[in-house]
């Protein structure tokens, strides 16, 4: 009998492939036949699935876009309601939640090492751009929806949505950006102390006074 592919897997198995070429050399690393080298595949069954480098790239994209997102959905389920525990405890949570988009192990750091490349291939390729901008406005929506349930909460002191959302989301970015781009320069342990130190300061309780 002929064997029956899990075409989804299959797909997904093609996917990490690219996502580790084009870590380990950028985007211009990705091509066919380098694609199926390293995914332990004939270049006929990767054409099956994909019939241009273009389209490879969307597909590895999406894909990092969709694992993130269901990581952060389940890391935001498990860490339940922040008005239910003292300051320093939220902050502890929001830490580890938005560590998941920080290069803190070898899966993260290849997926934002990835994002980097993919970014900077978008802006000479309009059709790249779509993914890119749903890249970097994710981490921006979610930012704001933590700066607004703070909000809500009435513990904390007010701030301006419009201000602290990008800013937020521009630490993030930073942190991850400058940690794959120069790795010596900050250890993991460093992206976490600035996030949290971020986010104390972003939580700062209703009256205190603390500068």
């Amino acid at each position: 009998m002929p064997r029956v592919v899990d075409e989804e897997a299959r797909r997904a198995h093609i996917a990490d492939a690219v996502l580790r070429l084009a870590a380990k050399g950028g985007l211009h690393a990705v091509s066919l036949r380098a694609v199926a080298a390293e995914s332990g595949l004939n270049i006929g069954s990767v054409r099956h699935y994909f019939d241009s480098q273009h389209a490879l790239m969307r597909f590895a994209m999406r894909t990092t876009i969709d694992q993130t997102t269901a990581r952060l959905v389940k890391r935001r389920e498990a860490m339940g309601s922040l008005a239910e525990v003292s300051p320093e405890e939220a902050v502890d949570r929001l830490t580890e939640f938005l560590s998941e988009l920080l290069p803190l192990d070898e899966r993260r750091r290849t997926e934002i090492t990835v994002l980097v490349e993919f970014l900077i291939a978008a802006r000479a390729n309009p059709g790249l751009d779509d993914l890119a901008r749903e890249a970097v406005q994710g981490t921006v929506t979610l930012a704001r929806r933590i700066v607004d349930a703070q909000a809500r909460s009435g513990r904390y002191e007010p701030r301006d949505p419009e201000i602290e959302a990008p800013r937020l989301a521009a630490l993030i970015d930073g942190i991850a950006f400058r940690t794959v781009l120069q790795p010596d320069l900050t250890t993991p342990e460093e992206c976490v102390a600035v996030l949290r130190a971020h986010l104390a300061e972003l939580t700062r309780p209703v009256g205190d006074t603390q500068v």
